[in-house]
Formats: structure tokens, C-alpha cells, sequence
């Protein structure tokens, strides 16, 4: 590495041409699961003002019936999509499927896991979440 490789800051660090899909699929795989436990706690503490009665529960109700709260599940649904279809691929990854035969790892290493079958799979995830926003959004703003 030299000594001009360490400048860039920010901009250089989220470049996708530095890493490729496959390291911006596992920050969206770490970003997702993140934001999904979010919506899971938020989730549990809605469905919880089903305690307060059927009063609490409606003034609840109508306090999510926004157009960012719409938005925003619209995100949780394309975050759902591509973390469980980013998950099965890795699911499937790792038991040898689409991998390719063992090689020797001689230098320069180019590793067998990430080659065209593994980046079309995660644009295959890319594109089916960004259809599931589409329909959410086609749903809840109709």
C-alpha cells in the first residue's frame, strides 16, 4: 500500500469500485439487519398500545397513518427482501453450491465464492427488493 492509497477519506471508503458488490452486499446485509431489529422493537411496542384499549389503539393507528410513516415501511419492505434473499444465497454459498471446484491457493489468491454466479445472485436480490418497494409503494399510496 502506498502512501497516496491512504488519502480519499469517506469518498474512497464507500466507492463501490474499490470493493465491488460483494462488500456493498454485506454492508447492506449488516445496515438491514440493523434497521429490521429496529422495526422489530418499534413493531412490538405498537402492537402493544392494544393495552390501552380500543381508544389508545385507534389514536395509535391514526397517528402511523402518514405518508412517511408509509414510506418508510415501504424501506423496511426492501430491506426484508434483500436481507432474507441476500441470506438464502449465503445460506447456499456456504453449503458448496455455485462455488466451483477446490483450487490450490497459489498467489494472486482470486477466491471461488465470488465469481459471475454469486454477483448476478446479489443483482438478482438488488432487483427483487427494489420490486417489492415498487409494489409497497403501488399498494399503500393507490
Amino acid at each position: 500500500m502506498t502512501k497516496d492509497e491512504n488519502k480519499g477519506g469517506i469518498k474512497r471508503m464507500v466507492n463501490p469500485n474499490r470493493f465491488g458488490i460483494e462488500r456493498i452486499a454485506y454492508l447492506l446485509m449488516r445496515l438491514t439487519g440493523l434497521g429490521l431489529l429496529g422495526y422489530f422493537i418499534a413493531h412490538v411496542y405498537e402492537t402493544s398500545n392494544i393495552l390501552r384499549g380500543r381508544m389508545g389503539w385507534d389514536d395509535f393507528l391514526e397517528m402511523t397513518q402518514t405518508n412517511e410513516v408509509h414510506i418508510f415501511l415501504v424501506v423496511v419492505i426492501g430491506m426484508c427482501v434483500f436481507h432474507t434473499g441476500n441470506g438464502i444465497r449465503l445460506m447456499i454459498a456456504q453449503m458448496g453450491y455455485g462455488i466451483g471446484k477446490a483450487e490450490r491457493p497459489d498467489y494472486p489468491y482470486k477466491p471461488q465464492s465470488i465469481n459471475m454466479k454469486g454477483k448476478a445472485c446479489i443483482y438478482a436480490t438488488l432487483g427483487m427488493a427494489a420490486l417489492a418497494m415498487w409494489y409497497g409503494m403501488a399498494v399503500m399510496f393507490a
